[in-house]
């Protein structure tokens, strides 16, 4: 792909996207969702966004990673017999996710969500699967 063309499929206002940034680090309840629901981290590479999350307790199998318009929602249920352990956390970004290629792996407990700046998406909202 061409830089002109990744360019072109770049909609993100940067200095939107620094202060949203700057605005959930320093939201207390960010700190408190790490502490009662799972941790996450943001990252930011030239190419993508990553949100990584902690779901020590779960497989694969339990997570689901939904986008809907401008938010990223994981999920996380376990219901052994004794007790239902269900854990969540949502993300709204300043520009649509949907529109952006995500993509998304689970190892050693570590979720990682890949959120393109340059690839497309399919623009709608949608369930990304963990492979």
């Amino acid at each position: 792909m061409t830089k002109k063309k990744q360019q072109q499929n770049q909609s993100f206002d940067f200095d939107l996207v620094e202060k949203w940034l700057e605005n959930y680090f320093l939201d207390p309840l960010t700190s408190y969702y790490d502490q009662t629901q799972f941790q996450i981290d943001l990252y930011e590479t030239e190419k993508e966004w990553i949100v990584e999350a902690i779901l020590n307790e779960f497989e694969a199998s339990e997570i689901k990673v939904y986008i809907e318009e401008t938010i990223l929602m994981i999920s996380a249920c376990k219901s052994p017999p004794s007790a239902i352990l269900k854990k969540s956390r949502s993300i709204e970004f300043p520009f649509l996710v949907t529109r952006q290629e995500v993509s998304a792996s689970f190892t050693n407990g570590i979720l990682e969500v890949l959120i393109s700046k340059t690839e497309n998406g399919l623009g709608k909202n949608r369930f990304i699967t963990l492979p």
